[in-house]
């Protein structure tokens, strides 16, 4: 992997993050990886795929959605620089992709093959740690948006969102970020009226 891959705060990140590993291991371990960059609405992963790819965001932005009997698109998943993300389908339960992947903006990715990387991290004991956060990444996404659906109301989730990601409301339509909160766009509306408004006197 070329050092341009990730800058240097990047790079300091993880080291802090693998405190095991050195700057030499850090570029071993992305030396399986390569730039794709896809243009504003490209496909990166269709419906019904067999994609096992590991894909951390430099820039942009990828929308996961499926697409309803009734042409409704349900989002099920957004992500932003600095995050990872794969077809869970693919890569958990080795199934085709229930959702396809497509760049909401123009994005820069890194990609692995999946099976390499994980080959790769099973050849050193050192790398022991950085394996578990991609497999806990992965399922931890899937049961924190369980739970804030079972643990949350409509409001909580949206204000949870604005606090991961604050501009998410500039760049995300309204009716994709509502299907991902599991409300109407009219709800969304209502309750950005009331938080903008403020707690009553």
């Amino acid at each position: 992997m070329k050092q341009a891959m990730l800058d240097s705060n990047k790079i300091s990140y993880y080291l802090q993050l693998f405190k095991e590993l050195d700057l030499e291991d850090l570029f071993r371990l992305f030396s399986v990886a390569r730039e794709k960059k896809l243009s504003i609405g490209e496909v990166y992963i269709p419906v019904n795929a067999n994609t096992r790819k590991l894909t951390y965001i430099k820039e942009g932005l990828i929308r996961a959605f499926h697409l309803k009997e009734n042409g409704e698109e349900v989002t099920v998943l957004l992500r932003w620089e600095d995050q990872f993300f794969a077809s869970y389908d693919t890569i958990l339960f080795d199934k085709p992709s229930r959702f396809s992947y497509h760049a909401m903006e123009d994005t820069i990715l890194l990609e692995a093959d999946y099976d390499v990387f994980m080959e790769v991290l099973n050849k050193d004991p050192k790398f022991s740690k950085a394996k578990d956060f991609f497999l806990l990444n992965m399922l931890g996404d899937s049961m924190m948006s369980l739970e804030s659906f079972i643990l949350l109301n409509p409001e909580e989730r949206y204000l949870k969102l604005l606090q991961e990601k604050p501009n998410i409301i500039q760049r995300v339509p309204n009716k994709y970020l509502a299907t991902l909160l599991g409300i109407t766009p009219v709800s969304l509306s209502r309750i950005r009226k009331r938080i903008s408004s403020g707690p009553k006197r």
